[in-house]
């Protein structure tokens, strides 16, 4: 199981971190994805690291956005800078044994989190 947590309201330009919070003893094996959803448009990849702990970025969020680990604690998280009103959407984090930019693989996932950038 998922639990996604740390969206919220923030004005264009601020930070936010989201942080994903796995069960079972077996999340050092996975890849870890953070998707988001706006209204209106497909789930997309947005971050996303190997069990080895290579990172991806979609081109939107490159400098902006830092997917990060922590096996010890089973967490994943998300430092997100310099928001945008586009960034803003539902952000979901999810688990499976090989990253992938196509959100229908994957076998687990979080329940979603709120993120609204303000202009």
């Amino acid at each position: 199981q998922l639990q996604a947590s740390g969206g919220g309201l923030v004005q264009a330009g601020g930070s936010l971190r989201l942080s994903c919070a796995a069960s079972g003893r077996t999340f050092s094996s996975y890849a870890m994805g953070w998707f988001r959803q706006a209204p209106g448009k497909e789930r997309e990849l947005v971050a996303g690291i190997t069990s080895g702990g290579i990172t991806y970025y979609t081109d939107s969020v490159k400098g902006r956005f830092t997917i990060s680990r922590d096996n010890a604690k089973n967490t994943v998280y998300l430092q997100m800078n310099s928001l945008k009103p586009e960034d803003t959407a539902v952000y979901y984090c999810a688990a499976d044994k090989s990253l992938n930019s196509r959100a229908e693989p994957y076998d687990y996932w979080g329940q979603g989190t709120q993120v609204t950038v303000s202009s």
